[in-house]
């Protein structure tokens, strides 16, 4: 086996490659053996809060020899290769830009495996960071005016035009987008300092969140409000966010009294600054659809928020 190099003399081109995909670089037997499956098993694993298993990332993977074309042009790359040395490094904008080419060297595929082991939560949060920003340039092609969340919350965020506000109330604000077969909503509130207590965080965010839900969110007929589902436990995680704590929970959500359901992600802000609790939440109903990029999309403009002092 040689060892192969590759050299990129030219300025990067501009990446074009779908959202939430992987280019992994391997020769065949390593891929179809013990460090295939690991990366199969760490970059494609479900993704958290959505009703039906779709993977954390789209992998396409290429031999070697045929490191060249669509391939250099991803956004995330993964080129992993037998070598004297073992070794790990992450380039970025070697073939285009925004790119982060991942490369991963060892002498046996044991020691190829202990790399992965070691540096895939890093390399994960990189590309899911590289792809949110993406996501937020291209929401940017066609922006909805944010005056009104402007002046009722005090903050900017980054959405695209085809949302429209459908209700607006005392220190609440609903958008949604209408989509083939459903649509995607975004949901912005404030509560008071101490409505979410941290050792009890899940319980009282839940408990808001349907609150909200009786009050505002209701189907078409009556009696039909949204609720947190009770038969799946949600995702919580604790983040920091614009430089503020930050609770961060996906779930499931259903409409009391109705057939409907779908995935969310609700966000926690403990705006010190402010002496309150921002919350914002992104949620979809789209049936007969896979819903990851749908929450994404929801996830990055979101994380585009922008406080004013």
């Amino acid at each position: 086996m040689c060892s192969c190099s590759f050299k990129n003399d030219k300025f990067p081109d501009e990446s074009a490659a779908a959202i939430n995909t992987i280019s992994v670089i391997i020769d065949d037997q390593l891929w179809s053996g013990e460090v295939g499956d690991s990366i199969r098993n760490k970059f494609a694993s479900p993704v958290l809060g959505l009703p039906q298993e779709e993977p954390l990332f789209s992998i396409n993977q290429y031999p070697v020899k045929l490191f060249e074309g669509y391939s250099t042009n991803s956004r995330n790359i993964i080129i992993i290769k037998k070598d004297t040395e073992n070794k790990f490094e992450i380039k970025e904008d070697e073939f285009a830009t925004p790119q982060n080419a991942i490369h991963i060297s060892g002498r046996t595929a044991f020691e190829i495996l202990q790399l992965l082991e070691k540096n895939t939560p890093a390399i994960i949060q990189k590309m899911r960071n590289t792809e949110i920003a993406q996501e937020q340039k291209t929401l940017k092609d066609s922006l909805l005016n944010t005056k009104k969340i402007q002046k009722k919350f005090g903050v900017d965020l980054i959405i695209p035009k085809k949302y429209e506000y459908v209700m607006r109330r005392h220190k609440f604000i609903w958008l949604k987008s209408e989509i083939t077969g459903g649509n995607t909503s975004i949901i912005i509130y404030e509560i008071p300092w101490k409505s979410i207590r941290p050792k009890f965080a899940v319980k009282d965010i839940i408990q808001t969140r349907d609150s909200i839900g009786q009050r505002y969110i209701h189907g078409s007929d009556k009696g039909t409000i949204m609720v947190t589902e009770e038969a799946y436990s949600p995702y919580f995680s604790k983040i920091v966010f614009n430089g503020n704590k930050t609770f961060e929970t996906k779930g499931t959500w259903q409409m009391k009294n109705d057939f409907m359901s779908g995935p969310f992600i609700n966000y926690c802000l403990f705006d010190k600054a402010h002496s309150r609790i921002l919350v914002l939440e992104g949620f979809c109903y789209a049936p007969s659809k896979e819903k990851r990029d749908l929450m994404f999309e929801l996830e990055a403009i979101i994380k585009s928020i922008k406080i004013k002092k």
